[in-house]
């Protein structure tokens, strides 16, 4: 009896330790909920196989097939059932060969889904919605081979998911450096393939304007260029090298479009009432001194050195309601930045007629003046239907707890906007900021560091120290890529990648669920997929660990 005891328990602890082993080699990134493997044989998706889908998921039908033909060089069919008389809606069937993609509009948590995966039956992804649907297409692509040719035999396999915070973001700066259209579309397919769901758009500040205004052409055409910018790391050497772009009001639209079809909202950021030297090229007398405007800056590197603020008038309030007015208009996002960080007070103590206004308005200090200016933006933005997001400086005037705080710097200021009752983003940028460099031994130049892979897996928003109601009002997290040091596409994917995977897990996976050490496992996996998609990443993460990737 014994004897026979010993040995159950060792299959026992075998078959543990193999579904274990399975399940390591899955490599999902972020890590689902629940994943259970019910077999061992796997399921060979056959050449040219069925995605099958109702009409209204035909897009992330055709997103699979179009990857996998794109990436792997393997066709699949996509059908829509067509619905039989007296039957409002076509039924998908279950499939023996391919993938069925289903919409349950169970009005359970937005994108969640389940995925299952058998010899007999095939695929079956059933999404909450439709951005559980795509979700669950994002968890089948890590299920394919990383390789064109290699046979894609899928895991037998049922996987529960859903995300762990509503806001999940990524914010590209196009402002010191520009990107092309196809290059932001190229972003938001990386966001997709990790599950992100919001693209902050900064599209002004103290080196350009980078967003068309119909009702203000002059802010492009003159605001949208420099005539130069530094060499090497701050304060560095100017060069003489124009430079400029913006986008157009069809070239934006068709990013919105292009990003909604991924479950992705676009937020756009006007920064004020600071980072405004764009702004005072085109209009110098909105300065606070308006005989020593500079046109466009330069350099970097602006707080507390040049002149970047708006000066509070009738004429200035008028414009902010202008621009924001047509931004809320081109923009169908719920949210719209208003920016309102790094604010120099200086400006206005020194200028006489700003003291006056103050005086005459009955504002107390410069941070209340900058409250006044943002109120006034907040009540433009809110006169459209949307909501204020701004940079967690606009709490120190004090601010409405309609308006969401964007947390970049440390922790605890995140802490008191939700001390105060706002919703909040942890943005913060000793974890976020992904141009900071990734270790010290880099030699390309960047914000000093390091910002290590580990690093930013470790950070998570929600402490042991915040009550229930602060843990609620914990919106989610965003990485950001400012782009001083980042002129290029291949120095935007080496500061991106791995990091981005990282801070994709924290976003979607239940803090029990997370682990380092799974994770540096499955980050090795996710090198391959970089490859794949054409990457250029950064590999300290390898070298730190002594890891050697056979190619």
């Amino acid at each position: 009896m014994k004897a026979k005891l010993l040995t159950l328990v060792a299959v026992l602890i075998a078959t543990v330790g193999a579904a274990q082993n399975v399940k390591t080699q899955l490599n999902i990134i972020p890590e689902p909920v629940e994943t259970i493997i019910t077999g061992d044989s796997g399921y060979l998706l056959p050449r040219e196989a069925v995605v099958c889908t109702e009409a209204d998921l035909q897009f992330p039908a055709e997103y699979l097939a179009d990857y996998a033909d794109h990436y792997l060089g393997m066709p699949l069919q996509v059908v829509v059932p067509q619905p039989a008389k007296r039957r409002a809606k076509a039924v998908v069937e279950p499939l023996p060969h391919g993938v069925r993609l289903v919409n349950l509009r169970n009005g359970e948590v937005s994108g969640g889904y389940r995925l299952k995966i058998t010899k007999e039956q095939g695929v079956t992804i059933e999404g909450n919605d439709a951005a559980g649907v795509f979700y669950g297409v994002q968890t089948l692509i890590q299920l394919l081979p990383s390789q064109a040719g290699i046979l894609p035999r899928l895991p037998e396999v049922e996987i529960e998911d859903y995300p762990r915070f509503e806001y999940r973001g990524m914010l590209l700066d196009v402002v010191r450096h520009f990107f092309p259209v196809d290059y932001i579309k190229r972003y938001i397919d990386f966001m997709a393939l990790h599950k992100l769901n919001y693209f902050h758009w900064h599209l002004t500040d103290d080196q350009g304007w980078r967003v068309e205004m119909k009702c203000r052409p002059e802010l492009t055409a003159i605001g949208a260029y420099r005539q130069g910018e530094i060499e090497g790391l701050f304060p560095g050497k100017y060069y003489y090298n124009p430079y400029g772009n913006y986008y157009t009001h069809e070239q934006i639209r068709e990013v919105v479009e292009y990003a909604a079809a991924r479950h992705i909202t676009v937020i756009p950021e006007i920064d004020i009432p600071g980072h405004c030297m764009a702004v005072l090229a085109v209009y110098p007398h909105f300065s606070t001194a308006p005989d020593k405007v500079e046109g466009c800056a330069p350099t970097w590197g602006i707080y507390n050195r040049r002149n970047n603020v708006l000066a509070p008038s009738d004429e200035v309030f008028e414009f902010l309601t202008d621009v924001f007015s047509e931004l809320c208009d081109l923009f169908p996002s719920p949210y719209i930045h208003l920016g309102g960080d790094e604010c120099a007070k200086k400006w206005w103590q020194e200028s006489e007629a700003t003291q006056q206004y103050m005086k005459a308005h009955g504002i107390a200090d410069e941070k209340a003046l900058q409250s006044y200016i943002v109120h006034h933006v907040q009540r433009v933005i809110e006169s459209k239907g949307k909501r204020a997001i701004g940079w967690d400086e606009v709490l120190e005037g004090g601010i409405s707890k309609d308006c969401i705080i964007m947390n970049w710097r440390r922790p605890n200021f995140g802490a008191n906007a939700l001390n105060a009752g706002n919703r909040t983003i942890f943005a913060c940028s000793q974890w976020s900021y992904f141009n900071v460099k990734e270790s010290r031994a880099q030699h390309e130049i960047g914000h000093r560091g390091p910002m290590s892979l580990e690093k930013v897996y470790g950070f998570d928003p929600v402490t042991d120290t915040l009550s229930v109601e602060q843990q609620q009002l914990v919106m989610g997290i965003q990485g950001c890529l400012w782009t001083e040091y980042i002129q290029n596409t291949w120095k935007a994917e080496f500061c991106l990648f791995p990091r981005m995977s990282a801070l994709a897990e924290t976003a979607w996976s239940q803090r029990k669920h997370k682990n380092w050490e799974n994770f540096s496992q499955k980050i090795v996996r996710q090198f391959d997929r970089y490859e794949l998609w054409g990457v250029r990443y950064n590999d300290a993460f390898l070298r730190q660990h002594d890891i050697v990737r056979v190619r």
